[in-house]
Parts: structure tokens; C-alpha cells; sequence
């Protein structure tokens, strides 16, 4: 028997979202998922569409919910849409949205890298979201995750686009190193978030075994591929990023990318008690996607 009465996904239509939601209807909880775009709906799932997650209309179908993983945000800024407006009202929003519902726990994604120190204004958003929700007084889990890869992740599908043009431009010297973790063992974790006792206000680095260089990633990712791997001026790339809104990454993907962020994924694997994909070992076998 389920012991869940309700579990609710903000931005459904996403990545992370979509493979969170189908493994949950897979253990048959009940889910009431939420975006602003249309999105398939999987089984023991109500879809809710709404441009503006009013409370008027969420606020009866939310009540008593066991938890709320709330899953919306942005990683690119334009002069429609900020970080602050998305990242930190929005997350306000929906938290006060969870005290009035009476929601028992609140599920963050945040971001590798992000604290007190930081002075970039992705993360800035991020670390002010992370305040709103410890202040909440909701017992909480805020997960600080690195890149998230699987099939149709944002990287992913950036490298894919690339690989058919031909050509990857690397930004600067590629030796920076990332962290990547599999979204099978993302969707995993998040479960036992609200599951587990233990997971009760903690901020937790979300990170895989592997650190690698976003060069050797580049190169595991298109091998077999005959593709062109050119490595771009930085100063050329910033330059792109500030004046083109089309620019392969943005001014904070940039900075995010270069950051040589680590997490402890020793720490992870002992807390979790999972066994861990290697994406390292996936990319060379030519398994991951």
C-alpha cells in the first residue's frame, strides 16, 4: 500500500522533471505535476498547466501534500526574463505557496558552487532561494547538484547540435574539470529525500565519482563521430556571450563551466547508501545516451 498521499513537481515539462516524474509513477505514487508548458502525463499523475502557478486555482489541489520537489528555474538571463524574477521570487512564491497548503517537505535543486561567497548572479538567485526555504521553517532538503547527464539533458543536446554541425568549440583550455552525475541516480536520490528521516534540512552536494576535464568529456562524448573539436579564445567566448543571445553558452554558463566546482561524492555515496554509475566508464562504452 502507498503511504504517500501526494507528491507535487514544479516545472514537469524539464529534464530533471520528466525522468523524476516517470520513475515515481513507476513506484505508483500519486503525483500532481505543474508547468507552464504542456507535457505528456504519465500514469497516477494530475497535470496541472498554469502560466503563473495561481494560487486561487493550485491552492485545494496541493493541500496536505506529503512533499513538493520543486524543480523550476533558469540558467540564462535575457531583458525578458531574469534570474531574481524565476530563480528567487518565483521559489518565494511557491513556498509560501507550501506553508498555506500545509506541504510537509520542500525538494530544492540549487547548484554546484553556490554560497555565501559567491558574486556571480545565477548563483546569487540560487543561494538567495536556498535562504527563503531554510527561513521557511518546512522541513527541507536542498540538493547542490553538478552537470545532470542522460538522454535530452541540456549539455547533451548542446554537444549533439554541435556534432552535427561538424565542429565542438571548447571554450578556453577545456583542463577545467567537471563533475557530472546520472540522472538515473539523481531521480533516485530525490526519492530517498523524501523517504528517508535523514534527509531532514540538509544542503547536499548532488555529484558523480568521475571528475573530468570538459575537454576529455568532449572527446569521450563525440568519439567515433569524425567531428572537429576546436578549442575557442575565452575572451572571445565572454565577448560572444554578452552580445549574442544565441551564443553557444551564456555569460554564467561560462563562468559555471571554468569554475572547477568539486563536491565530496565519497561523502554522498556513504550518506546515500547507493551504488553509483560511473558516467566516465558510460561515456567510454558508449552508453550513456
Amino acid at each position: 500500500m502507498n503511504k504517500f498521499r501526494k507528491i507535487i513537481v514544479t516545472g514537469a515539462s524539464g529534464f530533471v522533471s520528466r525522468n523524476l516524474r516517470k520513475y515515481l509513477s513507476e513506484r505508483n505514487i500519486d503525483l500532481i505535476s505543474i508547468s507552464r508548458n504542456n507535457f505528456k502525463q504519465f500514469k497516477n499523475e494530475s497535470k496541472i498547466v498554469s502560466k503563473n502557478y495561481d494560487e486561487k486555482n493550485l491552492l485545494k489541489k496541493i493541500k496536505d501534500s506529503d512533499a513538493l520537489i520543486h524543480l523550476v528555474g533558469i540558467g540564462k538571463q535575457s531583458v525578458d526574463i531574469d534570474y531574481n524574477v524565476v530563480n528567487t521570487e518565483f521559489t518565494n512564491h511557491i513556498v509560501n505557496l507550501c506553508k498555506k497548503a500545509k506541504i510537509k517537505k520542500i525538494v530544492y535543486l540549487s547548484g554546484l558552487g553556490v554560497s555565501a561567497k559567491t558574486s556571480t548572479g545565477y548563483f546569487i538567485s540560487k543561494y538567495n532561494s536556498e535562504k527563503i526555504i531554510i527561513n521557511s521553517g518546512i522541513n527541507y532538503t536542498i540538493f547542490r547538484p553538478s552537470y545532470i547527464v542522460g538522454k535530452d539533458d541540456l549539455l547533451t543536446k548542446h554537444l549533439h547540435k554541435q556534432i552535427n554541425n561538424g565542429l565542438i568549440k571548447i571554450p578556453g583550455s577545456g583542463s577545467y574539470m567537471i563533475q557530472p552525475i546520472h540522472i538515473n541516480d539523481v531521480v533516485k536520490i530525490i526519492f530517498k529525500s523524501i523517504t528517508e528521516v535523514k534527509f531532514k534540512n540538509k544542503i547536499i552536494d548532488l555529484v558523480g565519482s568521475d571528475r573530468i576535464s570538459f575537454e576529455k568529456y568532449v572527446k569521450l562524448f563525440s568519439k567515433g563521430t569524425n567531428t572537429i573539436i576546436k578549442k575557442i579564445n575565452l575572451e572571445y567566448s565572454y565577448r560572444d556571450a554578452i552580445t549574442n543571445p544565441k551564443s553557444d553558452f551564456g555569460i554564467d554558463d561560462l563562468n559555471i563551466l571554468i569554475g572547477n566546482f568539486k563536491g565530496n561524492h565519497n561523502k554522498l555515496k556513504k550518506f546515500t547508501g547507493m551504488k553509483f554509475e560511473s558516467v566516465m566508464r558510460l561515456l567510454e562504452s558508449g552508453r550513456l545516451f
